[in-house]
């Protein structure tokens, strides 16, 4: 028995190899963060953030962001339900589409909105005719663009966690006389909620801080269509230390959305 104990210890203990590349690639992720910190002017950030650029940007961010969350929840639930429990033809094509937006280059989503809803665009035009409604260069546009690039973590969220649903205690309510409606309100939602709930918040996460699909789709308009990654971007030229200061804000949002999911979204997947 004393022999096993050495061997087992030295299982547990990682390779030297691994733990120096696995440093490396821990300080990808932690040197830019500190490089943010270290030019960070604490003394001036209450004035920098309290500007009317700063402002507006982050009342249309949080504005549209919650606008697409709540696009994608009343959309991306009932398509992520029929790709967990429906079996129809192409299911795995649909899939594809859905993730699509997750691998695409965002400036390439921006183009294919605007080819596809823009004025001259092949849904835009009739649509503006129709209407008088014009999407790109508008707050309602940032809305679309966000909504596009945020639903997939939604959908992939909720299918996931309605595969690894016991379907018994929705088979045990249906005996029990509950209908569809009811059975989904009452046990199926509630069930997966906390899935739900993580899928929401990464969807508001990733709407919140789009940069490429909403310049390219809405342009950059201040208090129109300029949300704060936008505003990073401008100030980047013209005032570096407010540009620091936003990025600031945007990294310790994010931060504290992943800390508060921990793993429970890649446990749905």
């Amino acid at each position: 028995m004393n022999d096993d104990k050495p061997q087992r210890r030295s299982e547990r203990r990682p390779a030297l190899v691994l733990v120096v590349l696995g440093g490396l690639g821990l300080l990808v992720f932690v040197v830019p963060l500190v490089g943010l910190l270290v030019r960070t002017p604490w003394s001036r950030l209450p004035e920098l953030l309290s500007g009317d650029v700063v402002i507006d940007a982050l009342r249309l961010s949080l504005v549209t962001s919650l606008a697409a969350t709540a696009i994608a929840a009343l959309m991306g639930v009932p398509l992520a339900w029929l790709m967990a429990r429906v079996d129809f033809p192409g299911r795995s094509i649909v899939r594809g589409l859905v993730t699509l937006p997750l691998v695409l280059p965002p400036v390439v989503g921006g183009a294919a909105l605007l080819f596809a809803l823009g004025r001259r665009g092949l849904v835009g035009e009739p649509l503006n005719e129709a209407t008088g409604l014009v999407l790109p260069f508008s707050t309602l546009g940032v809305v679309v663009a966000t909504t596009f690039v945020a639903m997939p973590f939604l959908v992939i969220t909720v299918e996931g966690a309605l595969r690894n649903l016991d379907q018994r205690y929705e088979g045990a309510a249906a005996t029990l006389g509950a209908g569809r409606w009811t059975v989904l309100r009452r046990v199926t939602l509630p069930m997966i909620a906390p899935s739900l709930v993580a899928g929401l918040v990464l969807t508001w996460a990733r709407a919140f801080g789009e940069f490429g699909a909403t310049i390219t789709f809405a342009g950059n308009l201040q208090g129109r269509t300029q949300t704060l990654p936008l505003a990073v971007f401008v100030a980047l030229e013209s005032d570096r230390d407010t540009a620091v200061a936003v990025s600031l804000v945007m990294v310790v949002v994010s931060l504290i959305v992943l800390v508060a999911l921990r793993d429970r979204w890649w446990r749905a997947l």
